[in-house]
């Protein structure tokens, strides 16, 4: 573990003051990648920040450093009812899987960290700090499945591959869904 780091919490409105921060983060954290077009562009990237920050329970945690610098970030939200999340799901794993209400699953939509400060156990952190407190069942997150070192990463945390999902954004690869119980997150 990453000795000093800190955590500021946002709400969605307040995630929209922080959005250049998020941006820089984001850069940092992908450095090449977030270059060109597609999916895994700036551009796109913040397009995503946009929509994910109108959603309900939006919730963003940035670590910083024992200096006030921010080091990493993760976010996420309360599936809704209505979710969009599930579109593009290659065969549920079980009748019902997708069914919400508010308060069943919480998704996990990004944890980076800036280049400088990977391998430290600050992104094992901002998760275990995002997760710790929420009162949804299970949460979910997507993974591209090439993306070796983040996967086994949630394996060690405990996720578990349950199907495979194409986003409803343009240019979205084939991503993993991964499912994790959060009573074992929850502080005592």
């Amino acid at each position: 573990m990453f000795d000093g780091v800190k955590f500021r919490r946002y709400d969605a409105v307040g995630a929209k003051t922080v959005r250049d921060l998020v941006a820089d983060i984001h850069r940092d954290a992908y450095g090449e990648r977030v270059t060109g077009d597609g999916f895994s562009s700036d551009e796109a990237f913040m397009r995503r920040f946009d929509a994910y920050t109108a959603r309900d329970g939006f919730d963003l945690l940035v670590a910083v450093d024992d200096a006030g610098e921010a080091i990493g970030q993760a976010w996420g939200w309360p599936l809704p009812a209505d979710t969009a999340w599930w579109r593009g799901l290659i065969e549920p794993p079980e009748l019902g899987f997708t069914d919400e209400d508010g308060h069943r699953t919480f998704a996990l939509s990004e944890i980076m960290v800036r280049q400088a400060f990977t391998g430290r156990g600050i992104a094992h952190a901002l998760h275990d700090e995002l997760l710790s407190d929420r009162t949804e069942q299970r949460a979910t997150l997507l993974v591209r499945p090439t993306n070796t070192t983040a996967y086994q990463a949630y394996q060690r945390w405990g996720w578990r591959t349950v199907a495979k999902l194409r986003p409803d954004w343009p240019d979205a690869p084939l991503m993993h869904v991964l499912t994790l119980s959060l009573p074992q997150h929850r502080r005592s």
